[in-house]
């Protein structure tokens, strides 16, 4: 006779695993929101003290994904090394130092041109105004700013391995897409706030205490992660069902189209690449996160260079922009109800939703010419085009959590964000080099003039990027295999 038969009541599942997907989700919420301070700064502040163009602002984004993407290799190792916990400590310590870092970037510019340190920071903007040599100032203003940017790359790399790590441990694979489209939704939350806080802080207070106050929000975080964090099987809060229902694939594969291959005991970095599971991530990586860091990075700048809106005109169209791309948070339950209803295993799951978001950003190629007639037009498309990488993002990050030991999936979850850094750089890079020689040109394409053919040709790019992504990834992986260590 069964236990339910006789009368039983069955023990609750705990709901704990959740508070800490809300850690993950008000982490990497502020981790974008440190990486915005500069896009939503830098027309209005930036560029009449230190005389940027987009080029040089290209190349300041672009050198940050390149050490956003360098350090993501050895995130995810000193992670898996270091543990969850203390990983994540490290990793937004470093980047709340480097968040701050930028808001003095105007008073070491002042020191090292005219000797002048101890000055506060508008006396730095008094100083730099008595430079003559306007050169000088951009090019060690853009200097300084890429080692601010570094420091604050350093740190963020480490935020996506600890947090998919975190997901792995606290969540069951058949769970993990919505846990991590939930704290991954934290991305949108942090680019939605952003336009709505950080323009206004600047005008009130000045871009500096934007940086400062932004910045500060890392410490607060650390505070709570420190009492709050421990392994489920360690901790207090956890009862014995949640810890079962967490741990259910330990003693209950998945038997549908499952294959384990035989590993080492241990993957070095040479050893992650020897499976095609790891070039399909980092190629599906590769291709997509740098759609992403264009349209968060660039967006606030094509609203004034298009439409001439100042950064707190563009605040409300931004914020309509990335309340849409909220909706990703679909990406983490449709995988669910391919599995639960559909019968497929986790990955045929994950890769048949992704092939759906992936024909959504194609509408980035209509965004200029219907951009013609609105802007709301383009912004409502580059939301739609948000929604559906995030959808995307939750799912291939999940992927690694699917066919690789827990053990690994920090090292190769860096090896994924790696490519994606490359990727980003090449787009953003490109990007402020092409719109520069637009402009200065007014390059003729397919219609558009100057600024707007270099942002047309950019929107295409991004628009096909999902679909070869998916269709590379397929071919490497076309099946779900487990890698067993």
């Amino acid at each position: 006779m069964t236990t339910q038969a006789i009368g039983v009541k069955q023990p609750a599942v705990g709901k704990f695993r959740w508070t800490i997907c809300a850690m993950l989700f008000f982490a990497t919420t502020i981790n974008y929101l440190d990486r915005q301070v500069l896009s939503l700064t830098w027309k209005d502040h930036l560029v009449p003290e230190f005389h940027w163009t987009d080029s040089d602002y290209g190349t300041i984004t672009a050198l940050f994904s390149i050490f956003y993407a360098v350090s993501m290799l050895f995130a995810g190792r000193f992670v898996d090394w270091l543990d969850t916990k203390k990983g994540f400590l490290w990793a937004i310590g470093v980047w709340s130092v480097g968040a701050c870092l930028h808001a003095f970037c105007g008073i070491a510019t002042s020191g090292v041109l005219t000797g002048t340190w101890l000055v506060g920071f508008e006396g730095a903007k008094e100083s730099l105004a008595t430079v003559n040599n306007v050169g000088l100032v951009l090019s060690t203003s853009v200097t300084l700013f890429i080692i601010a940017r570094f420091v604050l790359a350093l740190g963020e790399a480490g935020n996506f391995p600890a947090a998919i790590k975190a997901t792995a441990e606290y969540f069951p694979k058949k769970d993990r897409a919505l846990s991590t489209s939930i704290f991954n939704a934290g991305a949108t939350v942090g680019a939605l706030a952003a336009p709505i806080t950080i323009p206004f802080i600047a005008d009130a207070y000045g871009w500096e205490m934007a940086f400062l106050i932004i910045g500060a929000l890392g410490f607060l975080w650390m505070g709570i992660w420190i009492f709050i964090y421990k392994k489920p099987e360690d901790h207090p809060r956890v009862s014995k069902a949640e810890l079962e229902y967490i741990q259910q694939d330990i003693v209950k594969h998945d038997p549908l189209s499952e294959t384990v291959i035989a590993a080492p005991r241990q993957l070095s970095f040479a050893d992650c690449f020897k499976y095609k599971q790891t070039l399909a991530f980092a190629f599906g990586k590769f291709m997509t996160d740098g759609v992403w860091w264009f349209f968060l990075f660039w967006t606030p700048a094509y609203l004034r260079d298009i439409y001439k809106m100042t950064s707190t005109e563009s605040a409300f169209p931004l914020f309509v922009l990335y309340m849409i791309t909220l909706l990703s948070i679909i990406g983490g339950w449709l995988p669910t109800y391919f599995v639960d209803k559909k019968g497929m295993n986790p990955y045929e799951g994950r890769m048949r939703a992704m092939l759906l978001f992936a024909f959504f950003p194609l509408l980035a190629i209509l965004a200029q010419p219907l951009g013609q007639t609105t802007y709301w037009v383009p912004v409502l498309i580059i939301g739609i085009a948000g929604a559906a990488h995030q959808s995307w993002s939750a799912n291939i990050f999940s992927t690694v959590g699917d066919m690789f030991p827990k053990k690994a999936i920090a090292t190769v979850t860096g090896i994924g964000g790696m490519a994606g850094g490359l990727g980003s750089f090449f787009i953003n890079k490109g990007s402020g080099v092409l719109f520069t020689h637009a402009d200065e040109t007014q390059m003729q394409f397919m219609g558009f003039q100057g600024k707007e053919a270099g942002y047309f040709i950019i929107f295409c790019i991004c628009a096909v990027a999902y679909l070869i992504a998916w269709v590379v990834m397929k071919a490497l992986v076309p099946k779900m295999k487990v890698i067993d260590l």
